[in-house]
This record gives structure tokens, sequence and C-alpha cells, in this order.
């Protein structure tokens, strides 16, 4: 089973929805402002995307964070603290494919190759 993790506004989740609807694929959604951030699964996020990179510096929720949240992001257990507390703060959509690995973000080239693997909706 697909997983995306993210927020259902966001436009960039709206688009992988789409396009993993478009292609027939089963996926669960995972929404980060009702069912909370998954704290068991910010290690495997930290490691497989780095905390540059799960950490969206560019976003409206980074850039109204006060300076003092900012400078706390000097490590992992900084970066999860403020993921647990802010979830917009994650980079979306997360996605855990079926064969085990992880995408961050939206790329039609990218989710085709991840769903090469992916059972289809019956």
């Amino acid at each position: 089973m697909i997983t995306v993790y993210g927020i259902p506004n966001c436009d960039t989740v709206k688009r992988a929805r789409a396009w993993l609807a478009e292609c027939g694929l089963d996926a669960a959604f995972h929404d980060f402002k009702k069912q909370g951030v998954p704290a068991e699964w910010l290690p495997a996020w930290l490691q497989a995307f780095g905390r540059d990179r799960l950490v969206n510096r560019a976003g409206n929720t980074w850039r109204k964070l006060d300076d003092a949240a900012k400078a706390a992001i000097v490590d992992d257990g900084g970066a999860i603290a403020l993921m647990m507390r802010e979830p917009s703060v994650i980079k979306r959509p997360v996605v855990h494919w079926p064969d085990g690995r992880w995408t961050l973000g939206f790329s039609a080239d990218e989710f085709e190759k991840s769903a090469l693997t992916a059972p289809k909706k019956s």
C-alpha cells in the first residue's frame, strides 16, 4: 500500500494524490492536521532526506517562526521537536511506497519510477 503523508489543502499534496488516482494506484492518506505527525517515522524521514530537505524553509510556516525556533534546528532532535509542534513545516508530501522506499515532494518522473511496484486499484 502507498501512504501519502501531508496536509490536504497543500497544492503539491493535491497534485500527488491526483496523479496516483489517475494512474489507478491505491493510496492511503495520512493527514498531519487530523492524525498528527507519525513520530515513529521521523527518524526514517530524516535518514532518507536529511533535515535540510525535510524542514521546508521556503514555506509560510517557516517564515512565521520566531528567530529562536529557527535557531533551534541545529540537530535532528531540534528538527523533530519543531516538526511535531508545527507539522506544516514538513516538506510535502512524504510518500511511503510498497517496496519500503520514501519520496519527498512530487515529481511525476519519480512517482512513475516508484509506482512500477505498486499495486493497482481493483
